[in-house]
């Protein structure tokens, strides 16, 4: 995930019994219009069970009303064809916490959005009675785990996964395998990994070029930058190999390298793509610790973004996958050539 400034999840007083007394009610002003699963699809699947990172839920019948209260799985509903009932905002204030490459498949429903600024938001959870609750990019813990279950059954990110991060490939998998459609979610995967290995055959070239990937800017004197591994896939399923030791520098598995202006030298690539949101990162950027005199920078060999590229690749889900890939491409062969432009994308 991203590393934005969201809030611990708040120690909440609530019995779990509370929790299921607030899902009895008829329903509440945050009604969604629409809602629900694809009429065509079928519940034959069912019952399911879905192991995870904090146990194994049991789903008895296919699902209609969905709860997202992780901060990118409202793409991977919408694609299955499964529109859900709210979805979680992250970042970026988008209509109903959807992007612009999920737009198109959210039509005109308008989901209720939860927020996680002060945690999981148990109470309006339980007031759209779902029947399904899916959290494998929410930071969940096991306390929220037995809170939401007892709402609805729930289903966090795969079993070794840290509490955010997992492979977008095991959340679309994970999520699919709650629907009932494990299939549709493999042949999702299929598809989206077979782009990036066209596009990674179409450029020999690319094969073993080092790579580093970073935030646009810094926030409060570091660089959050991101090690092998970590949301990272994009570049290496092109063939880039990532800048190596950085996660020497990340405070714990599954974070972000923490680096100061001294130790800007250490993200040095051959590409560096750096996630640019806006003009002012950009300029904070050039001005932060040896940026300006990187040979990345100086050479245009690096990539900056405008803020909806950075967005999809936070997200890292077969729909931002797809928007990323046709975007990046072009951009990718400008600075393995040296000929990147050194400004904020117009």
């Amino acid at each position: 995930m991203r590393l934005r400034p969201l809030a611990a999840t708040a120690a909440l007083v609530l019995s779990l019994g509370v929790l299921a007394a607030c899902g009895s009610g008829s329903g509440s002003d945050d009604e969604p219009a629409s809602s629900g699963a694809d009429e065509t699809s079928s519940d034959s699947a069912f019952p399911v069970t879905v192991e995870h990172r904090l146990g194994e839920t049991v789903i008895e019948a296919e699902p209609e009303r969905v709860v997202s209260v992780g901060l990118t799985e409202q793409d991977i509903l919408l694609e299955l064809g499964v529109t859900p009932v709210a979805v979680t905002e992250w970042y970026g204030e988008q209509p109903f916490a959807t992007w612009p490459w999920a737009q198109d498949l959210l039509g005109d429903a308008e989901p209720v959005v939860l927020s996680q600024s002060d945690g999981i938001e148990f109470e309006k959870v339980a007031a759209l009675e779902p029947d399904l609750i899916i959290g494998t990019n929410s930071g969940m813990t096991k306390k929220d785990y037995e809170l939401l279950s007892a709402i609805a059954p729930t289903v966090t990110n795969v079993k070794g996964s840290t509490p955010y991060f997992s492979p977008w490939q095991d959340q679309v998998l994970q999520v699919s395998r709650a629907l009932g459609r494990e299939a549709d979610g493999q042949a999702l995967v299929d598809e989206v990994e077979g782009k990036y290995e066209a596009v990674r055959d179409a450029h020999p070239e690319w094969e073993g070029k080092t790579a580093t990937f970073s935030q646009g800017g810094p926030y409060d004197g570091i660089l959050y930058v991101y090690p092998d591994g970590l949301s990272t896939s994009f570049l290496t399923d092109l063939g880039f190999t990532m800048t190596e030791g950085l996660e020497g520098f990340a405070p714990d598995i599954g974070s972000q390298a923490e680096i100061s202006a001294e130790n800007t030298a250490l993200i040095e690539a051959d590409v560096v793509v750096f996630a640019t949101e806006d003009a002012d990162m950009f300029d904070f950027l050039q001005d932060f610790g040896t940026i300006d005199t990187l040979p990345a920078v100086t050479e245009n060999r690096s990539v900056y973004t405008d803020g909806t590229l950075a967005g999809a690749l936070y997200f890292l889900t077969p729909l931002s996958l797809d928007y990323a890939l046709e975007r990046l491409t072009p951009m990718l062969e400008q600075a393995v050539a040296g000929e990147a432009p050194r400004e904020f994308p117009a």
